[in-house]
């Protein structure tokens, strides 16, 4: 699934392809994706001139004087730049066709995406409005983590990827971060002290920030606006290497399930 990383990798590449863009057509082959596709997408959209793309959460905003497009890549979705002559494949389901000539593809195999149109803010939406802060922003930090998990016996790692208490910490980056952290998956979060939480914050920030700069991690579909990979997973030190040496203490890595998530750790190094 895409994840933070993989979408702060596609509002960067698509971004100077389409702001300042006028939409001259809309495309749906496929209406029916996680919610349906507002079938007036078509008789809206055009005209319109995309002002930004933007991320929140895993959810990528096209915003236009009119409203704003609200696009989630669900499982398996991508978006890509491609010229007009392109022809649709498979799974290319929706087009955003400009005047000049160039085309941004929402492609989709497993159709557990969106493309959803709001008039009003963005942050008001009901697919939004009850996240938590962006964990690359100031106002993501040790505190917040600390203050929240007081009494909380979830264990961290499912603590970490609830969306409520930050956003975008999914599954590969809440492994790499606890790694990194030294901190047990399985641990509860109302049990860890706030110098540790620091560390954990700091440590997730560090993740992502690591992830974005390699484009991503592509492990199944994941590919960028020009069709390319993420190079991340070169980069991973325990997600997917369930009994490979530990990089530290080059114990085998442990894998386990935690709220049915695969979670790859060290029993020697995270406590």
């Amino acid at each position: 699934m895409p994840e933070l990383p993989e979408v702060e990798t596609t509002v960067r590449g698509i971004a100077p392809h389409v702001e300042g863009q006028v939409i001259r057509q809309v495309v749906i082959r496929q209406p029916q994706l996680r919610w349906p596709v507002p079938v007036n997408l078509p008789e809206i959209l055009p005209n319109l001139t995309i002002r930004s793309v933007s991320r929140r959460a895993k959810y990528l905003l096209i915003s236009t004087d009119a409203g704003t497009i609200i696009l989630h890549l669900g499982m398996s979705g991508s978006l890509r730049i491609l010229p007009k002559e392109k022809p649709a494949d498979k799974h290319d389901h929706i087009d955003f066709i400009f005047n000049n000539g160039t085309i941004l593809r929402y492609n989709d195999p497993r159709r557990f995406g969106a493309v959803l149109w709001t008039t009003s803010s963005p942050a008001g939406h009901d697919l939004l409005k009850d996240l938590g802060p962006e964990p690359l922003s100031s106002d993501f930090d040790g505190m917040h983590l600390y203050r929240l998990s007081r009494n909380r016996k979830a264990p961290i790692k499912s603590f970490v990827m609830d969306g409520h208490v930050v956003v975008g910490v999914g599954n590969i980056y809440a492994n790499e971060a606890l790694f990194m952290a030294g901190i047990h998956p399985k641990r509860h979060a109302g049990r860890i002290a706030l110098a540790r939480y620091q560390l954990l914050a700091d440590c997730i920030k560090t993740v992502l920030h690591s992830a974005i700069e390699q484009g991503g991690t592509t492990l199944r579909n994941f590919v960028n606006e020009a069709g390319n990979p993420g190079y991340f997973k070169q980069q991973l030190r325990v997600y997917g290497r369930a009994g490979q040496p530990c990089p530290h203490c080059l114990r085998p890595l442990t894998e386990i399930r935690v709220t049915n998530r695969s979670t790859v750790f060290c029993v020697n190094c995270q406590h």
